[in-house]
């Protein structure tokens, strides 16, 4: 129990380190719109090649600010009655959003990973501190400061993922303005069947109880805002133990968000981070050749985020087969010794493919 609380003060100091790094990226962005808006950027903006035109800062504005009036609605009449409780919320959401979403663009852009638990965990914690300031406690504070992390998680998740879009854009050569003109329309499908989704495992599997879907962030975050909101005190002192940790690890050069990750999730899935690991530097050190070495985990890489989203889609495909009524899970022998050897097994067979498939790349490539 200490180590998870512990590992929740690295992951939300995690989201601390990470807005401090991007400040300059995060100023340099406003400075960018001000001057737009200011019609300073309008020449410029005209002289740009085809392959680095966006869409005008006054539409993106005016979208933003359509947005957040949805937001508020949502909040006073769907989540908190209570006005001034709601517009505290807002605000919450509205000053974390507009860091935190800067954070984790860059993240993407420069390393490829978005530290969005980290993130969210500090969003909970200030919004859960903040709510039971103005009197919002008990079960509807925990609802309410769920549904401020899920906004501005949504937001992080989505500023990653677009962020994504645009450096595959950019090595092939579309046009910025294209593609997030059909983000919006890619926005609402995604909304729609992710929702179904979620709605399809619950169902199916439940997030909570016995062989339900392990859901590590979010039994993390409901470890933060529990004793918050009821009343019972939170570990601060752990917390505080897992900030100074970050701190010290972020000072020595160790990635702080996977460490305290590593804290927090149970040992069945913490054992198979540590064997793709060891996956990962045994492809990349067998080699005295350094290219070639960078090139055999490139692929490696590329093959693993295959077997990552195969497996999110199957697990996806086997719950609609489970909802649908169709048992070919063979219950019974899922439990026998027959069973769990076939699946260590396996198991081995994808790790021995993935290290030959990963070894055969060239250093051209």
């Amino acid at each position: 129990t200490f180590g998870r609380h512990i590992g929740i003060g690295g992951i939300a100091m995690a989201g601390v380190i990470g807005i401090i790094k991007s400040w300059g990226v995060i100023k340099g962005a406003a400075g960018l719109a001000v001057k737009e808006l200011g019609g300073k950027g309008k020449a410029i903006a005209n002289a740009v090649p085809r392959t680095e035109k966006d869409l005008s800062m006054k539409f993106i504005l005016i979208s933003i600010v359509a947005a957040l009036i949805i937001v508020f609605v949502f909040f006073y009449f769907g989540v908190i009655p209570n006005f001034v409780q709601a517009l505290v919320a807002f605000v919450v959401v509205v000053i974390i959003a507009f860091l935190f979403t800067t954070v984790a663009a860059n993240a993407i852009a420069i390393v490829g990973s978005n530290p969005v638990s980290g993130m969210t965990l500090m969003t909970l914690i200030v919004a859960s501190v903040i709510l039971v300031a103005v009197g919002l406690k008990g079960t509807s504070g925990m609802v309410a400061s769920m549904v401020i992390g899920g906004v501005v998680c949504t937001a992080l998740s989505m500023a990653g993922g677009f962020i994504t879009d645009l450096k595959i854009g950019y090595w092939i050569g579309t046009t910025p303005a294209k593609q997030e003109t059909w983000k919006f329309l890619g926005t609402l499908v995604s909304a729609a069947t992710v929702g179904g989704v979620i709605l399809v495992l619950n169902k199916t599997y439940g997030f909570s109880g016995e062989n339900a879907l392990v859901a590590p962030q979010a039994n993390a975050m409901a470890a933060v805002i529990e004793p918050l909101m009821m009343g019972q005190g939170a570990p601060w002192l752990l917390y505080g133990c897992g900030a100074v940790l970050a701190l010290l690890l972020n000072f020595i050069g160790v990635p702080v968000l996977p460490f305290a990750l590593g804290m927090f999730i149970p040992l069945h899935l913490n054992v198979p981070l540590l064997i793709g690991g060891l996956v990962s530097w045994f492809v990349s050190t067998r080699s005295k050749n350094a290219s070639v070495n960078s090139a055999r985990m490139e692929r490696g890489t590329l093959l693993a985020s295959g077997f990552i989203a195969g497996g999110a889609l199957m697990g996806v495909v086997s719950a609609a087969i489970k909802f649908l009524g169709v048992d070919l899970y063979m219950t019974e022998w899922n439990h026998t010794v027959s069973a769990q050897i076939l699946a260590v097994v396996m198991y081995i067979a994808i790790i021995v493919y993935l290290c030959i498939a990963s070894m055969k790349a060239k250093k051209d490539e």
